[in-house]
């Protein structure tokens, strides 16, 4: 049976989707419709295409009044801010846009809910405030993280890179943000783990060598992998006593608010939502 609206007559249909490339990996369609179907929002559909940045002006150009949202991962999110009608302050602090809303009157508006996805992270494993704390990495995911710590974090940030190029680029960063950070050697990083909270924004298995090196009573790891699931830093912090909080955490986070943004809906069913998630990751290495 069609959804119905108040008068009788069937609700409109309601489309979003995630672009990004590649794009196959992507556990969004599962979080999205695990909120329409916990929502009862039959008419509400959530696909995934694979666009670049050479193809995105296109498919924003075919955007139409069926079109409610779209989710952004790479190498979009900063492509997308000449295409729209405006950006939060919150996607403009870090020049990236994860979230774009369609308006009634067919604006596209940009947003960033990975930063506050960072915070409701954390904060969910009562880490609210910190004095000081320590980012692993110095790509687009730790500018998202050097946000977040603009936000909660009392003191400075260290930085540990590979090169003076990025380490400059933190360092900008967190002139512009507002936040203290000093940037040390990727060779000094098992230095990071004594630190109260350590974001890891690393590809996987960059930081697998420090799990050797996790003190014995560490404090809260936010490693933004989820698949593979733990990673062997994660484990080690885990087996020491450590709080950790994962990628997937990250994930619900942030698609919690965007579904939220979109159907203006709320709250998103968080629950449903990381259960989904849990389940299609497991499913990925499940043996036939």
């Amino acid at each position: 049976m069609p959804d119905l609206t108040e008068s009788g007559s069937a609700a409109p249909v309601r489309r979003a989707a995630v672009l990004g490339s590649p794009i196959a990996h992507s556990l969004s369609p599962v979080l999205h419709r695990a909120a329409y179907a916990e929502l009862g929002l039959g008419h509400w559909s959530y696909d995934r295409f694979e666009v670049d940045e050479e193809s995105l002006p296109s498919f924003m150009a075919t955007l139409d009044a069926t079109w409610a949202g779209l989710s952004l991962t790479m190498p979009l999110k900063r492509a997308v801010i000449p295409l729209l009608d405006g950006i939060s302050d919150t996607a403009a602090s870090v020049e990236a846009v994860n979230t774009v809303v369609r308006t009634a009157d067919g604006r596209s508006l940009g947003d960033n809910t990975d930063i506050p996805g960072m915070i409701a992270a954390l904060a969910e494993r009562g880490v609210d405030r910190v004095g000081s704390a320590a980012v692993l990495g110095a790509g687009a995911t730790a500018s998202s993280a050097l946000a977040a710590l603009a936000r909660i974090c009392s003191g400075p940030v260290t930085a540990y890179v590979r090169s003076e190029a990025r380490a400059a680029e933190m360092r900008g960063w967190g002139d512009r943000l507002g936040i203290e950070v000093r940037t040390a050697d990727w060779a000094d990083a098992a230095q990071a783990l004594r630190a109260p909270l350590v974001i890891a924004t690393t590809p996987a298995g960059a930081a697998d060598a420090l799990a050797a090196g996790v003190p014995d009573r560490p404090g809260t790891l936010f490693d933004v992998l989820y698949d593979p699931w733990p990673t062997a830093l994660a484990a080690s912090w885990s087996a020491h006593g450590g709080a950790v909080v994962g990628g997937l955490d990250l994930l619900v986070h942030q698609a919690v608010l965007q579904v939220e943004r979109m159907t203006g809906r709320s709250p998103a069913p968080l629950d449903a939502m990381r259960a989904a998630g849990e389940h299609a990751i497991a499913a990925r290495h499940r043996v036939p």
